[in-house]
């Protein structure tokens, strides 16, 4: 029971606002281009900040474990890159692929991570190693997939101020160099590193800018949160259905089902198990609307995958808990 409360309190919040976001548009409280400034907003700058604080913070030295490292690496990189391939073969609507990819992979590992195994142990536990095993390759990944999927029109792309190229260009040296330097421009991989080399280094900002860097990283989640809301549209996303619970599945299920066996045969267990359980089966992140936002990939899809699997995943979430007590592995 316990269990099933605290996802009840990690999900149900977050799908509120949502719904918040979704009203306040449907009421002219805010607009198109309000949405589009947010998402601007959140991807430039207030994600950036959250994942520099947090990993900046977090201290992977004290509890660094190789093995548990080596599998979360390993791992995300097969889900993803299997996923990416069977997408590959089996999906017709090219437009489609690199949104379904990455909201079929990408979880809300860094924002329930760390929560979720201080709220059953008291303490964070593996949850900060996982969040450096795998939250810098689901941004790595994401945006290679996001990049070389992009819709197939030549926009101007506001990270660098330079045109992407067109997807049946891709295959050339320019094409090749430009994908590159998107990946290493990405605000999303800056923050990433900067944390990262920040936790190594042992720095601490003075707690007036430390201070300033938690306000603005408490406005990632609500107003990525908002611009979901607001951008959702339910017409669309019904023409969309099947592939949205089909990610859905693979995020919330299907991925949990492939690796967790082998999680426990290789002998994890307690908090290392519960933070591979948050790395696999939690729901999609928002930060995954966010980028395909920004990244000019199916936005509705994604959207559509980020309110189907935060909704099911307070149950499907309770269940693995209650799977994983019931054989005394956590």
């Amino acid at each position: 029971m316990d269990s099933f409360i605290y996802s009840i309190h990690s999900t149900i919040p977050i799908f509120l606002v949502m719904i918040v976001g979704w009203i306040i548009k449907k009421c002219q409280i805010i607009d198109d281009n309000f949405v589009r400034k947010a998402n601007k907003y959140v991807f430039h700058v207030a994600l950036p900040v959250l994942l520099y604080k947090d990993l900046s913070k977090a201290d992977f030295v004290s509890q660094f474990d190789i093995t548990f490292v080596l599998f979360c690496v390993l791992v995300t990189t097969i889900m993803f890159l299997g996923v990416w391939g069977l997408t590959e073969l089996f999906m017709k609507e090219d437009t489609m692929k690199g949104a379904f990819v990455q909201a079929s992979c990408r979880s809300s590992a860094a924002i329930l991570g760390i929560a979720f195994i201080q709220n059953m142990y008291s303490d964070a536990g593996m949850a900060p190693l996982m969040i450096l095993a795998a939250v810098p390759l689901f941004n790595i990944f994401s945006v290679v997939i996001l990049t070389f999927k992009a819709h197939e029109e030549v926009f101007n792309h506001s990270i660098d101020n330079t045109s992407y190229i067109n997807k049946k260009s891709n295959n050339n040296k320019k094409a090749m160099l430009q994908s590159c330097m998107n990946i290493v421009k990405n605000p999303i991989i800056i923050g990433i590193f900067i944390g990262f080399i920040a936790s190594l280094a042992h720095i601490k900002l003075p707690v007036v800018f430390d201070k300033a860097v938690e306000s603005i990283a408490q406005t990632a989640t609500p107003m990525a949160l908002i611009c979901i809301g607001a951008g959702f549209e339910g017409r669309k996303a019904i023409k969309k259905i099947r592939p949205t619970l089909i990610a859905a599945f693979i995020k919330i299920i299907g991925l949990a089902v492939l690796f967790l066996p082998v999680a426990v045969w290789m002998g994890f267990r307690n908090q290392e198990l519960v933070a591979i359980l948050i790395m696999l089966a939690s729901p999609t992140t928002v930060t995954a609307y966010i980028m395909a936002k920004n990244m000019y990939n199916d936005e509705v899809l994604t959207s559509s995958v980020v309110v189907v699997t935060t909704f099911l995943s307070s149950i499907t979430l309770t269940g693995w808990i209650y799977i994983l007590r019931t054989f005394n592995l956590i």
